[in-house]
């Protein structure tokens, strides 16, 4: 598909879980992946992001190296949820070796009751122009953040249609005060998820 003018939306037929496969990609191709509930993107422009860290805070399309994070922005609906907080990690030991993925999902607590998804795409795109977030050290260990920015357009590769019930955490997603989030994350911007004071 690489080189057409178009995505092309792919029939899913697997029996394993969208996720699953969409991880596959990531690791064995050199692909990442957007997250939309726009169907029909020809081609993504650098935006202006809103985040508490300088690589999340700059103009850029934004993709990542999972497969389940791209899910949930695909299938929130934004017209309902005015606040996202979110995070995919890979934690590594010191040396390398044992590796665990951590991942964190919340909207704004007056939207979840309403249960706020939609269905949405997930795009598949080249890492070609893409930069990937510098790993943090964090109690000796390593933090690998899934993201990943690219300063200029992207054209997809192709599509795959994802519903809610393609996310695995969905009624795992828990719910947030924006305005506490934000004050804290103001006061300390390396206290992610901002739960407790």
């Amino acid at each position: 598909m690489i080189g057409r003018e178009d995505a092309p939306e792919l029939v899913y037929d697997l029996a394993a879980p969208k996720w699953t496969f969409l991880n596959w990609l990531c690791e064995n191709k050199h692909v990442l992946l957007h997250g939309s509930a726009n169907p029909s993107i020809a081609v993504f422009e650098p935006r202006q992001s809103n985040d508490v860290h300088e690589f999340g805070n700059r103009r850029a399309v934004y993709a990542a190296s999972d497969g389940i994070w791209p899910v949930y922005f695909a299938i929130v609906d934004r017209e309902r949820v005015t606040s996202l907080l979110n995070g995919c990690f890979c934690v590594r030991d010191a040396a390398g070796g044992t590796y665990e993925y951590l991942y964190y999902f919340s909207v704004d607590r007056d939207a979840l009751p309403h249960h706020p998804w939609r269905n949405g795409m997930i795009y598949i795109l080249s890492r070609e122009s893409f930069e990937r977030q510098e790993p943090m050290e964090w109690m000796g260990m390593q933090v690998e953040v899934m993201q990943w920015a690219s300063p200029v357009a992207v054209r997809p590769i192709a599509r795959l249609a994802v519903a809610p019930e393609d996310f695995p955490f969905l009624h795992q997603v828990e719910g947030h005060d924006p305005a506490i989030v934000a004050e804290r994350a103001k006061r300390y911007p390396y206290g992610f998820p901002w739960r407790t004071p």
